[in-house]
């Protein structure tokens, strides 16, 4: 019998982000580059957004949003830890149109979730790069709130 899946929460990376920048239809969408300007993580780790990266989008033509953010962060005892987060975006067309103004939209009723990876050459968080992790974000006008659980 294989081992039952469970998931842990373990921090919260909050990602400050900048102007959304558009290189318009490139024929499977719109590419949109979005800078992450800052931040923090709380929790089990904690640290320091780095003020640099993105989250690379593409919307589809039916809304579903696919997504690709590359960055770091400083936890506070100076480790260093790349960030790559894959994942979507989807929901009612007239809530995403919301989101894209900059508009409130109550995160339940959006799917937000990716699989962040992390690497990392400091001992005390190898554990990042040694298991599998989830999580559901929130995206608001300043910032995108993201929850990582660790797969058990």
């Amino acid at each position: 019998m294989t081992p039952t899946l469970e998931t842990k929460y373990v921090f919260t990376i909050t990602a400050r982000i900048g102007d959304v920048i558009t290189a318009g239809e490139t024929g499977i969408g719109v590419r949109r580059i979005i800078p992450i300007i800052g931040g923090e993580v709380t929790g089990t780790v904690i640290g320091k957004v780095m003020p640099f990266g993105a989250d690379f989008q593409t919307i589809r033509p039916n809304e579903l949003i696919d997504l690709e953010a590359k960055y770091a962060f400083e936890t506070d005892d100076g480790a260093i830890v790349y960030v790559e987060n894959k994942g979507m975006r989807f929901g009612p067309v007239e809530l995403l149109q919301k989101l894209k103004h900059g508009e409130p939209v109550d995160p339940k009723l959006i799917y937000f979730r990716t699989v962040p990876k992390f690497e990392t050459g400091h001992e005390m968080y190898r554990w990042l790069m040694q298991h599998i992790f989830v999580a559901s974000a929130a995206r608001h006008a300043d910032r995108v709130v993201i929850d990582v659980h660790q797969v058990m």
